[in-house]
């Protein structure tokens, strides 16, 4: 009798559902070719756009896994299998896993928006909270930095992405700018004249734009000159070394007098 009571229900499903479990078993294979084909036009279009390596296989995955939950739960829908009870889980798992997961998320999102916009790439040297340095790695959670002192710095990618982000190797040039003082009985004239020669004689110096020289401030004790060089970024340190030693020189040589300190 029990066996002929599972038989009739199981025939009274079918006439009811036959037709919808048909067209759902029909629409998921479908579904799955179709998921299939997105996924390698996906990985090409990824590679053609040259997205980082770091973020290709997140994507990829997370697009896939997403069509796969959205197949299956209108597969089951359209059985007549309801699903309330599911989302439902869901939703509370993700509540509880964002909250406990909150800075990681921060994290990842930021990881996901700078290999995305790329505000910065591998060897450019950046400046960011109070850090400076050559990005060696970029990663989905943090970005690796490596100072001129060689001392390894990692940042948060959700606190790197939400502040300010000085990229200092975007352009082809950068323009160094230092001041030095002179006394008020140095000739302003002469004294130009020799900063000039110092900073042209300079290889590293581009001559488009060319160097200025010129007087910017009067202290009590001292006339204030500036000094705008442009040059690679990637000479900015050495070059500024270089020329700060050979204007002092070349002025001290000059018997131009620098103000004392103090007095």
């Amino acid at each position: 009798m029990k066996l002929e009571r599972i038989y009739d229900r199981a025939i009274n499903w079918l006439n009811v559902n036959g037709p919808d479990a048909i067209f759902g078993l029909i629409l998921f294979f479908i579904g799955l070719w179709v998921i299939k084909f997105l996924r390698n036009r996906l990985r090409s279009r990824l590679m053609r756009r040259h997205t980082h390596s770091s973020l290709q296989p997140f994507v990829l995955s997370l697009t896939i896994t997403a069509l796969y939950v959205v197949l299956t739960l209108t597969v089951l829908e359209i059985v007549g299998v309801h699903v309330t009870i599911f989302t439902t889980i869901i939703g509370a798992f993700s509540v509880a896993a964002g909250l406990a997961l909150s800075g990681t998320f921060q994290n990842f999102a930021g990881g996901v928006l700078i290999l995305l916009l790329k505000p910065f790439d591998i060897d450019n040297y950046i400046i960011a909270q109070g850090q400076e340095g050559k990005v060696v790695s970029i990663q989905i959670f943090y970005t690796v930095l490596l100072t001129i002192d060689n001392k390894t710095i990692i940042i948060p990618n959700g606190k790197l992405f939400n502040e300010v982000i000085v990229n200092t190797s975007r352009e082809d040039k950068r323009r160094l700018d230092f001041e030095v003082k002179l006394g008020y009985a140095a000739d302003i004239d002469k004294a130009k004249k020799i900063i000039l020669h110092a900073v042209t004689i300079n290889p590293d110096v581009m001559t488009d734009p060319a160097p200025r020289v010129g007087l910017i401030g009067l202290d009590n004790d001292s006339m204030r000159f500036t000094i705008n060089v442009w040059l690679e970024p990637s000479n900015y340190l050495n070059v500024k070394i270089a020329l700060m030693e050979k204007v002092v020189k070349d002025l001290g040589a000059a018997g131009i007098a620098f103000p004392k300190p103090g007095v």
